[in-house]
């Protein structure tokens, strides 16, 4: 969650970040009224228990000298009624605050550009100039039916749409690119785990999932479990409540999973095919890092991401986010698309994002240096997701005759 001190301390600057992502001015209004509303009643609280007190020592002395004490019993009593009441109040307070800054996104960093939605971005670079082909090129679903790939009938028969079934060298390819992006993952540092495909509600909260994005999740009936839309989950999460010594870090950590995500949002978008499907491969890369270094592991991990792409001969550009566009939790993100030819267009495959400590403060993970505990920085990114990859191959490497020919770098693997 972001920092509610600095908010309430710099409102107006927080409040315009945070406009910066589309956060509505009636909610930072309401943000506003919360904090008053707890700043009054701890006010008050404190005023009262100070009086509470010099009528508690008031009345130590009059029974000693054996005055009459009811008085100042009544008005003892009285706030002692009184403080119950503000206490409760501050109580209700502070659990309203709590929630709303539960759906409040975080701070976009200052370099993120202005802008509503993904027309505002900023193409940072291209590598590789796509291939020019001699014939119109198919787009993968027409591919993937040819080959005999991709099974999509048998895919929605066996559980609905956006569901689909790889089948011979479709999924060997697929378990191969998961094996070359793990491999090249650890040459880059990164260690791998393996990890549970399902994570209780406390994970999801921590890593921004719940409450928000609740709809879009799967959940388990009459268990405290969802099934993971991502391995930043379980892998951020491994070190849920944790303090780490600083010479532990950056912990950099990959795993390959199956994701699964309603798509509540999506109706009507990517119906065709595999690009938006509810289960689908994906191997990660996750970071927890010194503040300090953050900024040169995000770099590393969109160099790592995009090597992949480049070593398997695949045709991409890297664009920065605008505020608009940004997720949830990202301070700031580098989206990588790959160039799809029978689409005619870039198609996002990866969003490497640094979250700063947003993650963290949900998650309590912090780092011990010199003695004083501090939040994390947490980092994660896609690397890659293996169905879209293998739609980028099936598009880019096919031959005029229909067949798909097979990239230099993952020959050893099959």
């Amino acid at each position: 969650m972001i920092d509610l001190k600095y908010l309430q301390n710099n409102f107006d600057e927080a409040s315009a970040r945070l406009s910066k992502k589309g956060v509505a001015p009636e909610i930072l209004g309401n943000l506003k009224e919360l904090f008053a509303s707890l700043k009054d009643a701890n006010s008050t609280f404190e005023t009262k228990r100070a009086e509470q007190n010099r009528l508690s020592k008031l009345f130590g002395e009059y029974k000693q000298k054996g005055l009459d004490t009811n008085e100042i019993k009544a008005e003892l009593d009285s706030l002692k009624a009184e403080l119950s009441k503000l206490q409760d109040d501050a109580r209700i307070a502070n659990e309203d605050l709590e929630s709303l800054s539960l759906v409040i996104p975080n701070f976009p960093d200052e370099n993120v550009p202005d802008g509503a939605d993904e027309d505002d971005n900023i193409e940072l670079k291209k590598v590789l100039r796509p291939k020019e082909f001699g014939f119109e090129p198919k787009e993968h679903w027409d591919l993937g039916v040819a080959n005999e790939w991709i099974d999509f009938e048998r895919g929605v028969k066996l559980a609905k749409s956006r569901f689909s079934v790889l089948k011979g060298q479709g999924a060997r390819l697929e378990r191969a690119l998961i094996n070359f992006f793990l491999d090249t993952n650890a040459k880059a540092g990164f260690e791998e785990f393996n990890l549970p495909l399902m994570n209780n509600s406390n994970m999801l909260l921590g890593t921004g999932q719940l409450p928000k994005f609740e709809e879009d999740l799967f959940k388990i009936d009459n268990e405290d479990l969802y099934l993971i839309p991502t391995a930043e989950v379980p892998l951020t999460n491994l070190y849920n409540d944790e303090i780490i010594d600083s010479s532990s870090l950056p912990i950099l950590m990959t795993a390959y999973t199956p994701c699964f995500r309603k798509e509540a949002g999506s109706a009507g978008r990517d119906t065709r095919g595999m690009i938006r499907q509810h289960q689908f491969d994906k191997v990660e890369m996750v970071a927890i890092a010194h503040p300090e270094s953050s900024d040169e592991i995000f770099d590393m991990m969109v160099e790592n991401a995009s090597n992949l792409l480049t070593q398997l001969g695949l045709p991409h550009r890297l664009v920065l986010l605008c505020g608009g566009d940004l997720g949830f939790g990202a301070s700031k993100t580098v989206d990588i698309e790959v160039w799809l030819p029978g689409q005619n267009k870039y198609r996002e495959i990866s969003s490497i994002s640094n979250t700063r400590d947003f993650q963290a403060r949900r998650a309590k993970i912090r780092y011990k240096e010199d003695g004083k505990n501090s939040f994390v920085h947490t980092l994660n990114g896609s690397a890659l997701a293996a169905g879209r990859t293998l739609i980028a191959i099936m598009e880019n490497y096919q031959q005029e005759d229909g067949t798909i020919a097979i990239p230099e770098a993952l020959k050893s693997y099959l």
